[in-house]
């Protein structure tokens, strides 16, 4: 068990291919924050290695666009540390065009996709409340 929790919060309006791309920059930007989140490399029985996963359950849940702002709110409001993926980078096609589509919105105006956080368990949990788990 950890003390910690990552969960990563996706609107569930979006396409398949939306949503796992929003997940994956997502989980970019939770490791990305924290460098010893990362295990050590894989290897089989033959002795192939394979690259090191995530030390810790990732949980990834669903809400509506109006839940995910409020979940976005809370999280702020908390000083906690998150990555944001906005509708906006779906148009974009490299990392500084997406930081500046971000640039160009204000906070309260951001067109949020999907969100991702690690912290204490519990703050998780209430910073996340109201999203369900993906189906």
């Amino acid at each position: 068990m950890f003390d910690t929790k990552i969960a990563i919060v996706i609107r569930d309006d979006l396409a398949t291919w939306q949503k796992l791309n929003v997940t994956a920059f997502l989980t970019s930007g939770v490791l990305g924050a924290d460098a010893s989140l990362m295990g050590e490399r894989y290897e089989d029985a033959d002795g192939v290695t394979y690259r090191p996963l995530l030390i810790q359950p990732v949980i990834v849940l669903a809400t509506n666009a109006e839940g995910l702002k409020k979940i976005h709110a809370r999280a702020l409001n908390r000083n906690v540390d998150i990555a944001i993926y906005t509708e906006d980078m779906f148009k974009t096609g490299h990392d500084a065009a997406n930081r500046e589509v971000v640039k160009a919105v204000g906070t309260e105006n951001l067109n949020l996709v999907g969100l991702a956080l690690r912290d204490d368990r519990k703050t998780v949990d209430k910073i996340t409340k109201g999203a369900k788990m993906h189906p």
